[in-house]
């Protein structure tokens, strides 16, 4: 139920249309809601009667009609992680793991399935990315089983598993020579030669709202009320400010009570975290980064384009902001898998080994309901913990040689 688009800076409106920037302040532009209308017809009963997917909550999303891309997306698993809470000491931890998003194992499927949507709303027959992977992948695998033609860039140095599995669906694969911020340049340009849908360009405003669904499930997943401390992986921003969105607006129709009293914690690697960087700092700007070296590669962007509101956010919740080195990311995939049974890729590393660092500086209170954002899935960036995990044993198929085995390691023991 939107009534079209509304500049975050002056409050300038338009009508619903494939653009993201207002003509005469160049502030973003976000979408317009009717809340009123959506009261009457959003309810919780009207939630849980429904089938479980991100389009639940459809009332709150950007469409005019019916999803049209990506029906089974979201609804992800929302478990209390009673070992790695252990493991930190934490009583109330929760883990919220969009690993296992459908169709591409990331959280981008969220906003992809809306992008896409609306996309064909307007008419498109050719959508486009500028991405650091998991989007890329996204893209592709969603224009394939929307029938839409997909052109998608990337910085031609990321993981195999991300490239591969954006060239598996058949999408246009173009490699650049350089870091995301020129990808992301030189998709302005095409968009505006070509007239292309580009989902983080053009269709942005639509785009982005997709990630409230993320904070809506982990609402309802939580009973119903809101945690008390959250940790969220930061690139572009979008994401932290997104989830804080979605609790608002559930406060304002009524599905729960306000005020948002949730401290909002975000996390980027060392040696790409400008938002992190400036909040240390307490400075309302970030500086650019303009040559990013971190393994958590899906989150390198040097100049995030929601990086002000993200800090600003950060500021006024009370909560703070980490960036765990290359080490620290590797040593926190593996300790969320070996504690949780979960696989997350860099990004995942990033938010556990801020929420590491939170505890350990003691700004996160023991006894807090604490929620961490698991983004995307570890299978898709082997190449980060290919070299720090043990060999294994290679033995005969015979009883005496595990035996031998079985004693020899147990002394190691």
């Amino acid at each position: 139920m939107n009534t079209g688009l509304k500049c975050r800076e002056c409050g300038r409106e338009y009508p619903n249309a494939p653009v993201h920037v207002c003509e005469y302040c160049f502030g973003p532009l976000e979408i317009r809601y009717d809340y009123d209308e959506i009261k009457k017809r959003l309810t919780r009963e009207t939630i849980l009667s429904r089938r479980p997917n991100m389009w639940r909550y459809k009332e709150l999303l950007p469409l005019d009609g019916e999803p049209t891309v990506g029906q089974d997306v979201g609804f992800t698993p929302f478990f209390k992680a009673e070992r790695l809470g252990k493991a930190l000491g934490l009583s109330n931890l929760y883990i919220k793991n969009d690993a296992v998003n459908h169709p591409t194992l990331s959280f981008k499927d969220r906003v992809v399935s809306v992008a896409l949507s609306k996309a064909k709303e307007f008419g498109f027959k050719t959508v486009a990315c500028a991405s650091t992977g998991n989007l890329a992948n996204s893209v592709a695998a969603n224009a394939a089983q929307a029938g839409l033609e997909a052109y998608v860039f990337m910085p031609a140095n990321l993981e195999q598993g991300k490239i591969i599995g954006t060239q598996l669906y058949g999408a246009h694969l173009v490699g650049i020579s350089g870091h995301y911020d020129d990808v992301n340049r030189l998709c302005s340009e095409i968009a505006g030669k070509y007239g292309w849908a580009f989902v983080n360009i053009n269709i942005r405003p639509y785009y982005a709202e997709g990630s409230k669904s993320f904070g809506y499930e982990l609402v309802e997943q939580l009973g119903w009320k809101l945690p008390d401390e959250i940790v969220v992986p930061m690139a572009g921003g979008s994401l932290i400010c997104k989830i804080l969105k979605s609790f608002e607006e559930f406060i304002r129709i009524g599905i729960i009570r306000g005020p948002v009293g949730t401290r909002f914690h975000g996390a980027q690697g060392a040696g790409c975290a400008p938002i992190v960087s400036a909040v240390k700092a307490r400075m309302d700007f970030f500086k650019p980064v303009k040559e990013p070296k971190t393994i958590a590669k899906s989150l390198a962007i040097g100049n995030p384009a929601d990086g002000y509101y993200a800090i600003k956010q950060i500021r006024q919740s009370g909560g703070w902001a980490e960036d765990p080195t290359d080490e620290e990311i590797v040593d926190s995939i593996k300790l969320l898998a070996r504690t949780e049974g979960v696989f997350t890729e860099t990004a995942g590393g990033v938010t556990i080994g801020g929420l590491r660092r939170l505890v350990k500086e003691k700004r996160i209170d023991p006894d807090a309901t604490v929620v961490a954002c698991i983004t995307g899935n570890g299978l898709k960036t082997q190449e980060a913990v290919a070299g720090h995990v043990s060999e294994f044993p290679v033995i005969p198929a015979k009883l005496d040689a595990f035996d031998a085995y079985f004693e020899s390691s147990s002394k190691a023991a």
